[in-house]
């Protein structure tokens, strides 16, 4: 891959997407081709095939997908399941049909086995059950990952698949509907912090900014203090989350996981995993992990909240751990570069700049 190479980012407005273009940039790669979700439909295959066929672009990284957390994921079942399997079939595709030289499948930790060996090595793929909470998600990832290496085994595509951790860092998804834990919990205790200093022009910003079930910041106080209600934030203050806390998740800063990207794409093949290891696809993460609980301190720390927190066990916990093994990566040459805290900090002050 050369600076001029023609590049086509699936997904950039996305926090993923936006991450790898941003890398890509700062690394003097300028040939992009990019297509709004306006612009291009990913789920009709007629377009996509047209867009592959005018464009002829290079290199590909398929990085759009529908995503959410555990609230998401229980609801949107069919939608999860059905777009993200069309999306990537007309990707891959298509990057196959029209000589595409490298193309790069965005996956994720979800696709292992929710009882999987920690920390859990690429062939415990499809060993076991799947978190069912998620299951919908996965299955259409998974079926991307074998695609990805049964393009290779068939027709020698040098199609490669990464499996994320959890990621979080600049355009994440604070929608308290779909969000994932880490964004979520930032929004929470903001607000929650917020509500403790009796900061209701704060509380009107967040909410004109992202309105949770069409409450926006111009409600009337009854109807704003109802719906913050219903997602935990409650006063006097105090934060209701879900689960028991007591899980153990892996978080990376999607800058990192744009670095790691990156790398792949310029130093690693199809042919050079699956010679070795009888797989195209990487894990990519930090190799360490922590409680949901001591997540949430951390951002309580950062944000300053002084409320209480419980805890509402009714809810799902999800997967009870999937800590990643990054021994591949690591054994390729990529270290990453954000611990924890500092990539939170980062990611809050960003959050609070953006109202």
């Amino acid at each position: 891959m050369n600076k001029n190479s023609k590049i086509y980012i699936a997904g950039h407005h996305g926090m993923v997407g936006s991450a790898i273009l941003r890398n890509l940039k700062s690394k003097g790669y300028a040939n992009f081709v990019l297509r709004t979700i306006d612009e291009l439909d990913l789920t009709r295959q007629a377009d996509v095939e047209a867009f592959f066929e005018k464009e002829r672009p290079e290199y590909v990284v398929d990085a759009a997908a529908k995503v959410g957390g555990i609230m998401a994921n229980s609801i949107y079942r069919a939608q999860f399941i059905y777009e993200n399997l069309t999306i990537q079939n007309n990707i891959i595709h298509s990057a196959w049909k029209y000589g595409v030289k490298k193309l790069l499948f965005l996956g994720s930790s979800c696709i292992y086995p929710k009882l999987a060996p920690q920390p859990i090595k690429e062939d415990s793929l499809l060993t076991g059950l799947l978190e069912p909470t998620n299951e919908p998600y996965a299955i259409a990832k998974i079926t991307g990952i074998k695609m990805c290496e049964s393009y290779y085994r068939q027709y020698g595509s040098d199609f490669i698949s990464v499996m994320p951790t959890n990621l979080y860092g600049p355009n994440d998804n604070y929608n308290l509907e779909t969000s994932h834990v880490l964004p979520a919990l930032i929004r929470k205790f903001h607000l929650g912090k917020c509500m403790e200093t009796n900061d209701w022009e704060g509380i009107r910003k967040d909410l004109d900014k992202r309105p949770i079930e069409g409450i926006s910041g111009q409600a009337n106080e009854t109807d704003i203090l109802n719906i913050l209600n219903k997602y935990g934030i409650s006063n006097p203050p105090s934060l209701n989350l879900w689960g028991t806390g007591s899980i153990y998740r892996e978080f990376m800063h999607v800058d990192d996981m744009a670095s790691a990207c990156v790398f792949i794409l310029q130093k690693v093949s199809s042919p050079q995993l699956y010679d070795e290891y009888k797989h195209t696809h990487i894990n990519i993460g930090t190799g360490t992990d922590l409680t949901i609980k001591d997540v949430a301190m951390l951002i309580k720390k950062i944000t300053g909240f002084r409320g209480n927190i419980s805890w509402d066990v009714s809810k799902p916990d999800g997967t009870p751990k999937k800590l990643l093994d990054i021994s591949l990566l690591s054994k390729l040459g990529f270290r990453y570069l954000f611990p924890l805290e500092e990539g939170i900090n980062s990611v809050y002050k960003h959050y609070i700049d953006s109202l």
